[in-house]
């Protein structure tokens, strides 16, 4: 098994607390905590934190501030309608998230996280290679994706 573990500087247990609390079949799974002798953190404070997020395990690690996360790691998610893009992209922007481009956002914690509507593929990969280059072009000037203006876009609308 391959477990992704994400560096955080203090705040891998509230990242997972609030990651879990979006996604359905997620939970904290263990936490460490460091001992008295530790040189990093005090004693009890979080030091790794497993947790499920719709199925998958992760790891969060409290490894201070030397590494922070960029855009080359993200999370993607395939969302069934525009009413589930709208949540997780509201959800991950709330309380000091930032929204990008295409569908991209950075939550409150840095992690940078793609929220994409499965008609996406359908629109990009769709038999209408003018439709899909009016999709492409329409998702370009988009922040949050919009399944209507894509589609309306393929369609020449």
């Amino acid at each position: 098994m391959i477990t992704p573990n994400f560096w955080f500087d203090g705040t891998a247990e509230e990242a997972a607390e609030f990651y879990v609390s979006l996604f359905p079949n997620s939970s904290i799974d263990g936490v460490h905590r460091a001992a008295s002798d530790n040189p990093s953190t005090d004693e009890g404070k979080p030091l790794v934190v497993y947790f499920t997020l719709a199925g998958r395990p992760y790891a969060g690690i409290n490894g201070g501030p030397m590494f922070t996360f960029t855009e080359a790691i993200s999370l993607s998610i395939s969302c069934a309608d525009q009413a589930e893009t709208d949540y997780y992209w509201n959800a991950l922007t709330a309380d000091g998230g930032e929204p990008g481009q295409c569908g991209w956002l950075k939550d409150r914690f840095g992690l940078s996280w793609q929220v994409v509507p499965q008609q996406l593929g359908e629109y990009l990969g769709g038999p209408d290679p003018d439709g899909a280059r009016r999709a492409m072009q329409a998702m370009m000037e988009m922040t949050k994706l919009d399944v209507e203006g894509l589609r309306r876009a393929y369609l020449g609308e």
